[in-house]
């Protein structure tokens, strides 16, 4: 197997859980998504991963990707996977859940009122 060189590709920086699985483990390990690019991903885990290693995440809209670790530094863990994937459908999601943004999103516009005097400068 052939590694696959990702730093050159496109990557959004992100955050959201993912399910992250070492190869002959019974269970999955939740992992926050940090950046997430067609050939890899950057996570947060308090697992002990290692160069190497072989895992399977399970992406929204995208289903099980297999990849290995590629580098650890500390709680940050790259991972490159074996085939590329089609990232951007990991995000669709994201757009149609809510109707509005979420509050701490939305721009510090207070509401007009008939009331306030406007200041012209």
């Amino acid at each position: 197997m052939t590694a696959i060189d990702t730093r050159n590709l496109k990557r959004d920086s992100l955050f959201f859980m993912a399910g992250l699985r070492r190869e002959g483990a019974a269970e999955a390990e939740r992992v926050k998504i940090r950046n997430l690019s067609d050939g890899g991903m950057m996570v947060e885990s308090t697992a002990m991963l290692r160069s190497g290693e072989r895992v399977m995440v399970e992406l929204r809209n995208i289903g099980s990707v297999m990849g290995k670790i590629a580098w650890t530094q500390g709680s940050r863990v790259g991972v490159a996977f074996e085939e590329p994937i089609n990232a951007s459908l990991a995000r669709t999601q994201l757009v149609g859940e809510q109707s509005e943004a979420p509050r701490y999103a939305r721009p510090a516009v207070a509401p007009r009122n008939a009331d306030w005097n406007i200041r012209r400068v």
